[in-house]
């Protein structure tokens, strides 16, 4: 059995430290290493280089002085699934048809999931000779012919869907939704305070969630699926994943690599390992995003133990903003932006975005506007990869390895299927609103640099402005095909 999937079944432990072992010559020649760390739901005021005062993240903090801190990143929409697609395929969501208008992300035991005809960055990139590996959640298809496996990753380890899905003691999906179709909302209130109830009892965390952890790979052409615990232990993800990737590593430090780790922490509910529960001032969710700033210094640790920094980009961000719907107390914080996830305010899409790698960025405070979007034609510019003839990213890479250049002009936010917001360099239009969706009469308008919590509408007093957006949101809309929403195909059998 490989080494990396060791630490399926063992945890790695929080004494074991990567620093200060010796370093290994890397060849320069080679194209560049990536590593993509992705939290879920990590507000854009959960770090300590994005303003917060009270949870600690130093290696972060650390990569961020010697990286690059965005102040205007983006995500393609404002919950889980439809953030994740984009990120692999660098298109928008309503381009693929991973999205939906009734359900916004997906739920276990839906038949359908990842469509085989979109192309993803780690298919790409093994053309390349790279090898790739995911270890995280998926959350887009729980059926193995949807599997990040069947996607382009060599290996995966991880969640097929969200840590508070596959609740014990909770009627099946479908059941809910018939239900919801019926009227019955007071069975569906009734779900959602047990839901509250059960984010704010982690001890009982095995009694509450039957997700599970599979492995996935192929041995001499045939599919290796299996299940390697349920439910899993999510005092433990962290420290797994963490393992998982490092193990990774250093097995394939002779060949160009990308590692991505879709965590699955601080998604409500939260957990931490022994080591870092209790440790936070800002109590369980402190302590989960503190495990994770670990996580980051240990895979930067083995990555200039191997003699491989100067020569891979690594990013750090999240799928979208915190989730206070359900909870504040435990969920995180958007800073100084309004909103959270779900949402299109700032604090729903805009996330915080750290790229690090010293032999190829340079150290920059970027006010630019990026995207997850933009990773696709990023990598595949890096790489000499031709990147797919269509695709809505831009090239960062002039900005990354200059710390000058163009950024995206046009940010548009999706919402369940509907462009309900566009920015166009300072100033956003809300076209829907931001919180329920539905279309306004008379559209908001921000300018985002003089009001980055969107308190001062200036449509009325910006007529001519108001206009001119509208316009530009009507005449992007139009540019981009609409696929059917995939993830309400189960609702309509």
């Amino acid at each position: 059995m490989k080494s990396w999937i060791n630490h399926v079944l063992y945890p790695v432990s929080l004494l074991v430290m990567l620093c200060g072992l010796g370093a290994v010559s890397h060849a320069a020649e080679s194209p560049p290493n990536i590593v993509i760390l992705f939290a879920d739901d990590l507000g854009y005021g959960d770090l300590g280089s994005y303003g917060n005062p009270y949870i600690r993240t130093p290696n972060l903090d650390e990569l961020a002085r010697e990286g690059q801190r965005w102040t205007d990143f983006y995500v393609s929409a404002p919950v889980c699934s439809p953030s994740r697609a984009s990120l692999l395929t660098g298109r928008v969501p309503v381009r693929t048809g991973l999205y939906g208008r009734m359900m916004p992300v997906m739920h276990p035991g839906d038949t359908r999931g990842f469509p085989a005809d979109e192309i993803t960055i780690p298919e790409l990139l093994k053309t390349r000779g790279y090898a790739t590996a995911m270890f995280g959640k998926w959350h887009l298809g729980d059926a193995p012919a949807f599997w990040p496996s069947r996607n382009g990753f060599d290996v995966w380890v991880g969640m097929p869907y969200s840590n508070d899905m596959d609740r014990v003691g909770e009627p099946p999906f479908d059941e809910i939704m018939k239900r919801m179709r019926s009227g019955d909302m007071a069975s569906i209130g009734n779900i959602g305070a047990k839901m509250r109830s059960m984010f704010h009892d982690p001890n009982q965390q095995s009694a509450w969630y039957n997700v599970p952890l599979l492995s996935s790979h192929q041995e001499k052409g045939e599919w290796v699926d299996e299940t390697v615990q349920r439910p899993v232990d999510q005092t433990t993800i962290t420290q797994r994943l963490t393992g998982l990737a490092v193990d990774f590593i250093r097995e394939h430090k002779e060949q160009p690599f990308f590692v991505y780790v879709p965590y699955s922490m601080p998604h409500l509910p939260v957990f931490s390992s022994e080591g870092f529960q209790g440790t936070s001032i800002r109590g369980p969710y402190g302590d989960a995003v503190e495990e994770l700033d670990w996580s980051a210094g240990q895979i930067r640790a083995v990555l200039e133990e191997l003699g491989l920094s100067d020569n891979t980009l690594l990013l750090f961000t999240s799928d979208n903003g915190p989730w206070q719907a359900f909870s504040t107390d435990l969920a995180g914080h958007a800073g100084p932006l309004n909103g959270s996830k779900g949402t299109t305010w700032e604090g729903g899409m805009r996330v915080p975005a750290v790229f690090w790698g010293p032999g190829l960025v340079k150290p920059a405070t970027i006010s630019g506007v990026g995207s997850t979007l933009d990773m696709m034609a990023t990598i595949t510019t890096l790489t000499g990869i031709d990147a797919p003839p269509v695709n809505d990213g831009m090239d960062l890479s002039p900005v990354l390895l200059q710390g000058e250049g163009a950024t995206r002009e046009v940010m548009p936010y999706y919402a369940k299927g509907e462009l309900s917001a566009l920015r166009k360099g300072d100033i956003k239009i809300h076209l829907r609103d931001p919180d329920t969706g539905k279309a306004l009469d008379t559209p908001k308008l921000f300018d985002l640099h003089r009001d980055v919590g969107e308190q001062h509408d200036i449509a009325v007093e910006q007529p001519g402005l108001l206009a001119a957006m509208q316009q530009a949101a009507a005449d992007y809309a139009a540019s981009i095909p609409v696929k059917p929403p995939l993830f309400d195909a189960r609702l309509m059998e």
